[in-house]
């Protein structure tokens, strides 16, 4: 119970996190449908007798430990975490500080104002793709904590699994908050099209929710949770013959992901890119930098000066 309670407070986290995006949504719309689901998935393996823990032999309770490819530290990672949470919450922050557009300023959001790679989805606004994007986002939530319930080897290190998980998304979070919170480009359906129209009405262009374009939060955070899941499967089943479906997935959840945001006139190209390569860098970039022995050389730590805010990271040289 102790393990679910903690998979459920990370999907909380998680979902609440990204959700500041759009505003549009229930911040907590994620949460109840990814329980939901790990509900389901349980309730399944009562009525079919498929459980989630080793086959019982001569010993019922005895069971092999796995050893975790992973090397964790309250002081090391203690830090890191709570540094994320802490940028994630100074994101928020400067995200609700944001304002309406003016009529003069609305009127410069037009073709010619946009990089030439970024026009093709100008002046568009799909509401059906805005809200499929939703589909593959939530997915990407639970795929860490589903991998950790079925996977044995993850199994007999979940409080370490998740806890990591936690910690790439606090990270991939406070990246893409206070980028979204500092960075003013408005969303591709506030610009006009190469012939001058646009679709959006106009209280929705102005509104300062459509002015954080830069980068793709949702993309991002699907490329996370996703290549998070990849990296762990890998590296505590290197042997395993379904590590390249498990790769396959966890590209192809940002890349959907990433689609429908932009179809949805959500974000440019380039938003969609940098997301995608935000996310999965730090889905792969944290347990590998856990990994045991290499994690003792790096120290990773919030950092906050005049005229800058972020995360330092330092590799000593032994």
């Amino acid at each position: 119970m102790k393990k679910l309670f903690l998979s459920f407070s990370l999907i909380a986290f998680t979902s609440t996190l990204f959700s500041q995006e759009t505003g549009i949504k229930s911040p907590f719309d994620s949460a109840i449908i990814l329980a939901e689901v790990t509900a389901e998935i349980l309730a399944v393996s009562k009525t079919t007798g498929i459980v989630f823990r080793d086959p019982v032999v001569d010993k019922p309770k005895t069971s092999t430990r796995y050893k975790s490819p992973y090397t964790t530290s309250f002081r090391k990672d203690a830090p890191i975490l709570g540094g994320g949470l802490a940028l994630t919450g100074f994101g928020v922050y400067l995200i609700g500080k944001k304002k309406n557009l003016t009529l003069t300023e609305l009127q410069t959001r037009t073709y010619k104002k946009v990089p030439f790679f970024d026009r093709g989805n100008l002046g568009n606004y799909d509401e059906q793709a805005d809200d499929a994007s939703y589909i593959p986002f939530h997915a990407s939530f639970v795929l860490p904590v589903v991998m950790t319930l079925v996977n044995k080897h993850e199994r007999h290190n979940t409080f370490q699994v998740l806890s990591l998980y936690l910690e790439t998304m606090a990270i991939t979070g406070a990246l893409f908050t206070i980028s979204a919170g500092a960075i003013h480009r408005s969303r591709p359906y506030v610009y006009t099209d190469k012939n001058g129209q646009v679709t959006t009405p106009e209280d929705r262009r102005r509104d300062a929710r459509s002015q954080r374009s830069f980068y793709a939060g949702h993309t991002a955070a699907t490329a996370s949770a996703s290549f998070y899941t990849a990296k762990v499967f890998q590296d505590f089943n290197p042997d395993s013959k379904l590590k390249p479906f498990v790769w396959a997935v966890a590209a192809a959840l940002p890349a959907v992901t990433a689609y429908y945001r932009y179809k949805g006139g959500m974000h440019f190209l380039s938003d969609n890119i940098l997301g995608y390569a935000i996310g999965a860098g730090a889905g792969i970039l944290v347990p590998e930098l856990h990994k045991n022995k290499k994690l003792s050389n790096v120290d990773i730590a919030p950092e906050i000066g005049t005229n800058y805010k972020g995360l330092s990271l330092t590799y000593h040289i032994r």
